[in-house]
């Protein structure tokens, strides 16, 4: 026989054919028994799912030594591990990857009610065999996996702006990865939950939707800063519905005006969500979808990760090149004729509302954004209505007291992004545009009325 690399067999680990593990009682019965999962953990490790305390656990706790048949889902090649129990985890990332990826499986297999992890049992791997055989011819390895981590490199090294850097990563993943759905959450640190800034391929955007820590796939790769990947639809980490935010405040009507639907698949059959780090710091998480089973592989997710290393790295070093001191920050600014522009616009005055239970802002009757985002807004409006200001800087908006912005580490150029990209969609005759380094100009292009809720 002929040993091999853990590596070499990785597909036999995507949990496509169960496999057959053979075990030992200290009596020296032996047992065997399928196994419906073979987790990759790394080079020396793989991971069984523990979900029954039947024969072949009690004899693994009596003796750590066991044997695993695993099968190639490609060639029907066959391949042996010996391995040795380390130890048990139920939770973490080990684990919380593992349960999704069982979730897909159950789903697929008609098996929702019976696999319920239990744990995740780690093993040292002593040996690999490749049993001796007739498998069928391996197919072509893909090609232009380390081409798109180049590409998505490249473009990102180019950008100037947070906005610039989000396009790219999702520019990348559809014109090399051939991905049709996508997005792009922030976390907020403050209130523990995930923002839409960017997305691609869905009906509407869905900026400024959110997630919960630990909701779906999303939630739980922020959660664990780890990635959560199924291959097959999995109810149990679905969003049949738009994810609600939640207020300690009892306002049930504006929470529920100020929910914005959560863009995704109805039925997605494929999922993979990746953490954005940087510095051991949660900045968002990156996630792709697709309708049909199988779509992402190990590879894709490394290849995810990688890209989710180079966003984090960009988002890290804009951030401190827009939050650097200004010599120009506090330059005086030429106050506008306000009054004088309104008067020559005949035009009925745009409503603008702002509620201050949870800084939502409302333009007519149409909600347009809340929290930060919103408190960001109506202090650019306020200012704009009272002094005739139109430019800005990042650096005052980090001194205000009014915007509460949960600490310095906190990105508030993703603030911005979203709120530009809300008022894009939702907010007529209001735009923010970036014009330097930290700066930022308001347009309005109609005259406005402040209203402030009680």
């Amino acid at each position: 026989m002929k040993t091999a690399q853990l590596g070499d067999i990785r597909l036999c680990l995507e949990g496509a054919i169960p496999a057959v593990m053979s075990t030992c009682g200290a009596d020296g019965m032996p047992n065997v028994a399928y196994i419906s999962q073979v987790y990759y953990v790394d080079e020396r490790h793989v991971a069984l799912s523990f979900q029954f305390f039947n024969k072949t656990r009690q004899n693994i706790l009596a003796n750590p030594y066991a044997t695993v048949l695993l099968i190639h889902p490609h060639t029907a090649g066959y391949f042996r591990l010996n391995i040795r129990y380390l130890r048990t985890e139920t939770e973490g990332p080990l684990f919380e990857g593992m349960k999704a990826q069982l979730a897909g499986i159950a789903s697929h297999t008609g098996m929702q009610g019976v696999f319920r992890l239990l744990g995740s049992d780690v093993y040292e791997v002593a040996l690999i065999e490749a049993v001796e055989g007739d498998p069928m011819p391996a197919p072509p390895p893909r090609s232009g996996m380390l081409t798109a981590v180049r590409r998505c490199s490249e473009r990102l090294a180019r950008c100037t702006s947070l906005d610039e850097a989000l396009s790219a990563v999702l520019a990348t993943l559809s014109d090399f990865m051939g991905v049709q759905h996508a997005m792009v959450l922030m976390h907020d640190s403050a209130a523990e939950r995930l923002y839409t800034v960017a997305s691609c391929g869905y009906a509407t955007s869905g900026v400024g939707s959110e997630v919960g820590m630990g909701q779906g796939v999303i939630g739980v790769a922020a959660r664990e800063r780890t990635p959560v990947r199924i291959m097959h639809m999995a109810n149990a980490y679905l969003y049949s519905q738009a994810i609600r935010s939640s207020f300690e405040a009892n306002v049930p009507d504006i929470e529920a005006i100020t929910e914005i639907p959560y863009p995704g698949l109805a039925e997605p059959h494929s999922q993979l969500a990746v953490p954005v780090l940087s510095a051991g710091k949660l900045l968002g998480v990156l996630f792709v979808e697709s309708p049909r089973d199988m779509q992402f592989g190990f590879e894709d997710e490394d290849m995810l990760v990688a890209m989710a290393g180079h966003l984090g790295a960009a988002i890290d070093l804009m951030h401190a090149g827009t939050e650097a001191p200004d010599a120009t920050a506090d330059a005086p600014v030429r106050p506008e004729p306000v009054q004088e522009l309104q008067q020559a616009q005949p035009e009925r005055a745009l409503q603008v509302r702002h509620f201050p239970i949870n800084d939502s802002v409302f333009i007519g009757d149409a909600y347009l954004i809340k929290g930060v985002a919103g408190a960001i807004l109506w202090k650019l409006l306020k200012d704009y209505v009272q002094h005739g200001r139109t430019e800005f800087s990042n650096r005052e908006l980090r001194l205000d007291a009014s915007i509460p912005l949960p600490d310095v580490a906190d990105n508030l150029e993703a603030r911005l992004v979203l709120l530009r990209r809300r008022l894009v969609e939702h907010g007529p005759h209001i735009r923010i545009e970036k014009t330097g380094r930290g700066r930022f100009r308001l347009e309005v292009q109609r005259p406005i009325e402040l209203a402030e809720a009680q």
